[in-house]
């Protein structure tokens, strides 16, 4: 992925206000984020921890969706879940439920589309061995190549952006 600005981040925004947008807060690591080994930027905001925000680079211009962050997260040290977006297999509480509100008039209506993802939004690290999710049981081993995961993960998240972002 090639670095973003904080003004192209904010314009990318589909399901929030302007006013939301230029209110939500950049990672904390902005300036050192390993860019190179990101396919989308995905983080929870540190100003408000019941929002999260995902952009992805787009010919011309970058998409960005904002979801909501449940307020309570279900652990377990025994169970385990899987991120919808990535196949990375989590504890309990690695997974979070994320809604975003749909883009438009049915998301001021209060309609959203959910989805299972990390819920440190760092599929891509996950994908590529940078991080290790906190799993007590055994890892699978996958046979496809980092560019099939990474081409199957961007079309998990192209067919949850097609959700949001459907009129």
């Amino acid at each position: 992925m090639e670095p973003l600005t904080e003004k192209q981040i904010r314009s990318s925004f589909v399901n929030c206000t302007k006013g939301e947008a230029a209110r939500l807060r950049l990672p904390l690591d902005f300036a050192d984020l390993p860019w190179a080994e990101l396919d989308f930027l995905g983080w929870v905001d540190p100003g408000a921890p019941l929002r999260a925000h995902l952009v992805l680079p787009r010919p011309g211009r970058p998409l960005g969706i904002s979801l909501r962050v449940p307020s309570v997260r279900r652990t377990s040290a025994v169970r385990s879940s899987l991120c919808q977006i990535c196949l990375t297999a989590h504890a309990s509480s690695g997974v979070a439920l994320l809604a975003a509100p749909l883009a438009g008039a049915r998301g001021r209506e209060g309609n959203t589309a959910g989805v299972y993802l990390c819920a440190d939004l760092a599929c891509s690290l996950y994908l590529r061995g940078k991080r290790q999710p906190k799993l007590r049981s055994g890892f699978y081993e996958e046979s496809l190549t980092l560019e099939e995961r990474v081409a199957r993960m961007s079309g998990n998240l192209e067919a949850f952006l097609a959700k949001v972002t459907a009129s």
